[in-house]
């Protein structure tokens, strides 16, 4: 008697237990699929936009995210040049926006976001001084996070972002960094190429002189965006705020590099050796920091940056390092101004065993960026490129090949694909959406970015 009580016991305690686990599963897989393409259902909180990155994800409308946005920042500069920009969009003549900006202003404006939780998606673009602390904590209150790069600016950051990502996978949401360049139509093509054995070969193992991915970005403080001359914020120019080149703007081409050699493979940290890492400043005169910012004197915080009146700001870096064996370099230059006519510029190079796959973009290509196809094996390579272009144009209709030479090719791409740097985040944005409704990022996105991550602030550790 007292055994057939015990079994039973058992069995209601199994039973129960596994309700219950499949309650909390249900639970789970509903957080994790909490958005199914409805309009509106997206509330986005934009924290502290210091960046005009900030304003250029709501530079067109999308379905699913609800027009009222809520913004929290401290009162300044900063948050009302958004607001401007954002109401620029609102009232131009084509095609205007129809945001509706919540604004909160105050110094607790991170811990009013956190409390009052109007959205579901928070967006940071700004200063990055706390930007992975943020990050944390929103995960932590089980808000998506849909952040600019770069997330971490040195070796601190990195282990609090390793702790975000798993607070994030615990809490159901989804952290994705904005990463446009994978939308630019060169580098797409140069991808796509590179995965046609029949064209490329393979990718070369290269060395620390000839890496076999080269990656090469030269930008400037003083440019235009959206038409009108940009004007940054003195932060900008502080590297504890901002954070160095090497650990910002190579966030881009560290990922491009990831994502073109090794596309779609699961990454580890174990995979990055580190050969050598280096930066460098870019002089600033006190005429030229206040055509840029529109102060007339450099701030207290960056006067430790100052020398004999020039301010010395460390914005670029290199990295040489190899990724699973083969070698690669990431390099970015500002300078203060562009030539004329000329734009922030892009330089790429894939070594493949029968080709190089090369993106420039200088003065003889108007600096807009061209694809070149240069065989390096003795065969002939026409009939394969022909071939292959002929498969690509199914899927980008409207491609053509020049011949420049006997081994060398230009890759004429028509002009609706060129959309231009500040339509990527719109496009970037419409992917995130799309990972929202599924709940979920592909396989290979979170452990990739960590390894970026990893490989920028060991980069910047090292070249210190």
């Amino acid at each position: 008697m007292q055994n057939n009580l015990l079994l039973v016991l058992l069995a209601v305690t199994v039973l129960f237990s596994a309700c219950n686990s499949g309650t909390k599963s249900t639970q789970t897989e509903e957080k994790k699929n909490m958005f199914t393409g409805a309009k509106g259902e997206v509330k986005l909180m934009t924290l502290d936009p210091g960046h005009f990155h900030a304003a250029l994800i709501q530079k067109v409308m999308y379905d699913e995210m609800n027009p009222v946005v809520h913004v929290y920042a401290p009162d300044g500069q900063d948050v009302d040049d958004h607001i401007k920009r954002i109401e620029g969009f609102n009232t131009r003549a084509e095609n205007p926006t129809s945001w509706d900006l919540k604004v909160y202003k105050g110094d607790d404006f991170f811990e009013k976001m956190i409390a009052e939780k109007p959205g579901n998606v928070m967006n940071v673009s700004g200063n990055n001084a706390k930007k992975t602390e943020y990050i944390k904590a929103t995960v932590d209150a089980g808000i998506n996070v849909f952040s600019d790069k770069p997330m971490a600016i040195n070796s601190a950051d990195f282990a609090l972002l390793e702790e975000a990502f798993q607070s994030a996978e615990a809490n159901g949401v989804l952290l994705y960094d904005i990463m446009t360049e994978r939308y630019e139509i060169t580098t797409m093509l140069q991808r796509e190429l590179s995965q046609i054995s029949d064209v490329f070969g393979q990718l070369q193992v290269g060395s620390e002189k000839e890496p076999a991915i080269t990656k090469e970005s030269i930008h400037h403080f003083y440019k235009y965006v959206a038409g009108s001359p940009l004007k940054r914020p003195a932060w900008f120019f502080d590297t504890e705020q901002q954070g160095e080149g090497i650990v910002d703007v190579n966030t881009h081409l560290v990922d491009l590099i990831q994502w073109e050699a090794f596309p779609e493979v699961v990454l580890s940290k174990d995979d990055v050796e580190i050969i050598s890492a280096k930066r460098w400043t870019t002089d600033m005169t006190p005429e030229m920091f206040k055509k840029v910012t529109h102060l007339d004197e450099y701030p207290e915080y960056l006067q430790k940056d100052v020398e004999d009146g020039v301010l010395k700001v460390y914005s670029n870096g290199e990295i040489n390092y190899k990724l699973k064996g083969i070698h690669a370099k990431a390099s970015v230059i500002w300078n203060y101004q562009a030539p004329e006519g000329a734009k922030d510029t892009h330089y790429s190079i894939m070594r493949g065993t029968k080709c190089d796959l090369i993106i420039e973009q200088g003065e003889k290509e108007g600096y807009k960026p061209k694809l070149y196809i240069e065989a390096t094996a003795d065969e002939n390579l026409s009939a394969s490129l022909e071939a292959a272009i002929q498969t690509l144009s199914s899927k980008y209709p409207g491609l053509a090949l020049e011949k420049l030479g006997d081994k060398k090719w230009a890759l004429n791409i028509p002009d609706k694909y060129k959309v231009g740097h500040e339509a990527h985040f719109g496009q970037v944005t419409e992917k995130y959406l799309r990972f929202l409704q599924e709940g979920k990022l592909p396989e290979w996105e979170v452990p990739n970015m960590i390894v970026k991550y990893y490989t920028t602030t060991k980069a910047l550790e090292m070249a210190k």
